[in-house]
């Protein structure tokens, strides 16, 4: 938990604006309380969101993205440590947009019955997401792009999308496109833009919408949401009537401009050791994939040329964007998001292109931000993820943060970031998904329907794993601070090994355990976030030993706590795999709190005599 002081926040106010009678109009934070500001202050922060759709953080996109590192890396903070909670278009986007994670919005899939813009809507959120929480704070909101999946032709005025002052949204079936686009603008019909190309209608678009909110001279929130470098894909009727497979949706490589043809042409997938392997990787489906051969490898390689050819006119559009509030004088008092619903995966592991998975290719995603107050060329190791972005996306606009969000406020400026507290903030990452997984491009063409596990991502000062439990009854665990690839299933060692953990902390603290104390800890980790609501989930340590003597995993690993969580506790387990999120088939639900009497045979004795 992070915890802003006053003090801090006034400094903010004063680089943000320069002028010190700003210093008045910021008021302290503390936890999830709210960066308020005077709501009839002219001087509150626009704030600008672009949000790409399927881009990598792992395979370089950015690196091949000029204006991206010209005005926003190079004048912001990149945070390198950036997950979304699910690695699905849909899901994650509401995920995003509610501050909730998916087992809470129950919007777990692209189409209905599990997802898609009808699930959002019947789940409530049309009434109670960020649009309405910002415009409510004083904002005028604007959006563009690709919103959620089937959210199209036929249903987008039922209901029409709340919370937006102006809306021009990309529409199934033709959100893919690229060069038959449809577009919905604030209550009008769809408009085709057959012959167009997307990403340009869309840039035209959203500068449009950034001259309407400059001028009506209020504070704004504007998305600008490409549907780059997303595949380019055509679907059939059945995709959308509950009879879907993977016959009845055509994805080839994203198509990029014109303009943006030749380029790259010496480009390849990093051939990192996770990339085509020898030996297969991972469990359930995965581990039965066919290595590669070098005809889909070549096929992959101008799949991921394509993916960069197509980005570039995204990077014209945070050129254009940055070039406008320049112009018009408000650059300075407006913040520039940038990140991606989730990541992408293309040869690792021997996957074909394709997300769904817990792989870091998957879920470690960008999020760049520039704006008031903000260190120039900064990165940052910070655990951040989608849910954090309601809250502080509102926390920015001086809205009330609310106790439902799952997410905390990520603290943005150097003072901020430097600030002491920030180590207890938090160290994980809730990673879920429910039902398939689609392999696209040419070679993929197959659906994988036990696709259902619930992960953990944990970093530390000490170490940095992932650990997963399958709905088939398979377990993931991967050290990445020695296997950054996720090559060797750590899971299907010897349980009795040794795992190092070293630390410059106290020395009462444990340096060596083994897989079986470690595995039992992150077990019990899981268990309290596969259900957690509110602060369980930014604190789930809180919920296993609230008199508060244990904040991260190297505090549980004392030996003090092995029968507590070898023996009394829970393990996570599936009854069944599911297409959808059914409480009833994810097995046990009670998580023991630990209490001084639970200590057992073990308890109280030093962990070096126990190694």
């Amino acid at each position: 938990m992070v915890w802003w002081t006053s003090s801090l926040l006034v400094l903010l106010a004063a680089v943000a604006s320069g002028q010190a009678n700003d210093l008045e109009r910021s008021h302290g934070i503390r936890g999830q309380q709210p960066l308020t500001s005077n709501a009839q202050s002219s001087s509150r922060p626009n704030i600008v969101f672009i949000l790409t759709d399927d881009q990598d953080l792992r395979m370089n996109s950015l690196s091949y993205m000029p204006h991206v590192k010209e005005h926003l890396i190079d004048q912001g903070t990149f945070f390198q440590r950036h997950y979304c909670t699910i690695a699905l278009c849909c899901p994650s986007r509401v995920s995003l947009w509610t501050g909730r994670a998916a087992h809470n919005t129950n919007v777990t899939d692209v189409n209905p019955p599990y997802g898609g813009y009808p699930k959002f809507v019947s789940q409530g959120f049309n009434e109670a997401w960020l649009p309405i929480w910002l415009q409510d704070a004083g904002y005028n909101t604007y959006y563009t792009g690709k919103l959620f999946n089937s959210h199209g032709v036929n249903n987008y005025d039922s209901p029409f999308v709340n919370g937006f002052t102006g809306s021009d949204f990309l529409l199934d079936p033709h959100t893919y496109e690229y060069l038959n686009a449809s577009f919905q603008r604030n209550r009008e019909p769809p408009v085709s833009h057959e012959g167009e190309y997307s990403t340009d209608v869309l840039a035209r678009k959203a500068y449009g919408f950034l001259e309407d909110a400059i001028s009506e001279q209020k504070p704004f929130f504007l998305t600008i949401a490409p549907n780059a470098p997303h595949s380019n894909v055509k679907f059939e009727e059945s995709w959308f009537n509950g009879s879907a497979s993977a016959h009845t949706i055509t994805t080839t490589p994203p198509i990029p401009a014109d303009r943006h043809k030749r380029l790259f042409a010496d480009a390849v997938i990093p051939r990192t050791p996770s990339f085509n392997p020898d030996e297969p990787h991972g469990v359930s489906w995965i581990s039965t994939l066919p290595k590669q051969n070098q005809t889909n490898v070549d096929f992959n390689d101008e799949f991921y040329r394509n993916r960069l050819r197509a980005l570039q006119a995204v990077d014209e559009i945070v050129d254009g964007v940055i070039a406008r509030l320049k112009e018009h004088g408000i650059l300075d008092n407006t913040y520039v998001f940038y990140s991606s619903d989730n990541g992408y995966h293309i040869g690792q592991h021997r996957l074909q292109p394709g997300k769904e998975c817990g792989y870091e290719e998957d879920v470690n995603i960008p999020l760049i931000v520039r704006g008031p107050g903000i260190s120039r060329g900064k990165s940052s190791d910070l655990v951040t993820s989608h849910t954090d972005l309601a809250p502080t996306f509102l926390s920015l606009a001086g809205g009330q943060i609310r106790s439902d969000f799952d997410g905390s406020i990520i603290p943005l400026t150097a003072n901020q970031l430097d600030d002491d507290s920030v180590d207890t903030r938090g160290e994980h990452v809730n990673i879920e998904y429910w039902g398939f997984a689609l392999a696209e491009g040419k070679y993929g063409s197959a659906m994988y329907w036990n696709n259902t596990y619930k992960g953990l991502r944990v970093i530390g000062t000490n170490y940095n794993l992932y650990y997963s439990v399958w709905c088939s009854g398979e377990h993931e665990l991967y050290d990445l601070r020695n296997d950054p690839y996720e090559t060797h299933n750590l899971f299907n060692s010897n349980h009795s090994s040794i795992f190092e953990v070293p630390t410059t902390a106290p020395a009462t603290l444990p340096t060596v355990t083994t897989l079986q104390h470690l595995i039992s800890r992150l077990d019990s980790l899981v268990m309290v976030l596969k259900t957690c609501k509110g602060r369980t989930c930014t604190h789930p340590w809180e919920t296993l030993h609230p008199h508060g003597e244990v904040g991260n995993l190297q505090d549980a690993l004392d030996a003090r706590y092995d029968d507590f969580y070898e023996l009394q506790q829970e393990r996570v387990r599936f009854e069944k795999c599911e297409k959808g999120y059914i409480l009833e088939s994810e097995g046990p639900r009670h998580v023991k709190a630990f209490s001084p009497g639970d200590d057992g045979p073990r308890g109280g004795v030093h962990w070096s005599e126990l190694v």
